[in-house]
């Protein structure tokens, strides 16, 4: 369905397909990849994805198309680990999810899904240097991948192991949390990158915070300001951006659901994953880009692959109805995304 609305996009717009996938973000990935970090703020993108564009771009085939696509056969890859942790429902589930649109752009969700799912997957198998390599790999492409550091240390030290003499359990488990300074160890390659580059520890903040209005501020006036932007007529030359406030309030309202859920049944790992991303969202000047940030909340998908499972008519009536209202929701902020319109 992307594809099909990219398509009308183009074929409406008068625009090339280059231009409909190129929006936002990706002008900052190509910039990276071309020239640097000579751009100020572009240090607030990780390198990882930007390094990918630049060796497609050295093969000599088109870098935003074979991003799109290269982004397409990653989301392919994040289906596949959401299926293995959550069945069918989960993974028809992301497919469906309203930002869906930045699974098929040239933008870092579908890496970053692929490694970080693949990541816990392998770390719920027990095979922790393998988790280590993908969330490595997730660490490069966002900030984020700080968080999934955290969340999979206390996944290593709740793990249940099959070892009986408790010191033995707590060596085991210190073991794995160890294979975590090689995604730790990117985080701070880059850290000490931007040191050098900039001559400030604070560089990657100083970015956000000049690029974003992302610096600190307390959670109740983050919503304040949240709920002002998000007030009918708050931008009156640009409709559509109170409704993408409203959608991140609507994005936060779901995440502290599913951590609330993930608290009550004691997974403590998963719960700080998302929980985490929600107190860095909040402290920011206002809610913004927590929309996107859905798509990393892998407890949420596999929660609705639980209940789409539920042997009861209206679980499975409310699971069909939320479906058919993202696909909905999903075309609109596609055809937001490829028209150049500000999706979050």
């Amino acid at each position: 369905m992307l594809v099909l609305i990219a398509v009308i996009a183009v074929q409406t717009q008068g625009k090339s397909l280059d231009e409909v996938l190129g929006n936002w973000d990706v002008q900052h990935f190509l910039a990276i990849a071309n020239n640097g970090y000579a751009v100020e703020n572009d240090i607030a993108f990780f390198p990882g994805w930007p390094l990918l564009l630049k060796a497609i771009s050295l093969t000599g085939l088109p870098v935003i198309i074979t991003g799109a696509v290269l982004s397409a056969g990653l989301s392919l890859a994040a289906v596949a680990a959401l299926y293995r942790m959550g069945g069918w429902g989960a993974a028809v589930a992301w497919i469906l999810a309203p930002v869906g649109v930045f699974t098929l752009a040239p933008y870092t969700e579908s890496l970053f899904c692929a490694a970080a799912f693949w990541a816990w997957e392998r770390a719920g198998a027990k095979r922790w240097g393998q988790a280590a390599a993908l969330a490595a790999v997730a660490a490069s492409v966002r900030v984020s991948g700080l968080f999934l550091f955290g969340a999979l240390v206390i996944l290593a030290l709740t793990q249940t192991l099959a070892i009986d003499d408790r010191l033995e359990r707590w060596i085991a488990r210190w073991k794995h949390v160890a294979w975590m300074l090689i995604p730790l160890g990117v985080i701070l390659a880059y850290a000490c990158f931007l040191y050098l580059e900039r001559g400030s520890w604070s560089a990657w903040f100083d970015a956000q915070s000049a690029g974003w209005n992302r610096e600190f501020t307390w959670p109740w006036d983050c919503l304040q300001h949240t709920f002002a932007a998000a007030a009918p007529g708050a931008y009156p030359d640009f409709p559509e951006w109170p409704w993408m406030f409203r959608g991140e309030l609507v994005s936060f309202a779901v995440g502290l659901i599913v951590t609330a859920i993930c608290l009550a049944r004691k997974k403590l790992a998963e719960a700080s994953w998302i929980g985490v991303q929600l107190l860095a969202f909040a402290t920011s000047y206002w809610l913004l880009s927590v929309n996107r940030a859905v798509l990393l909340w892998f407890p949420l998908w596999t929660e609705v692959g639980r209940l789409a499972n539920v042997r009861s008519t209206p679980a499975r009536l409310g699971v069909m109805a939320a479906g058919a209202l993202s696909l909905g929701a999903q075309w609109i902020w596609a055809w937001l995304f490829f028209v150049g319109s500000w999706a979050s």
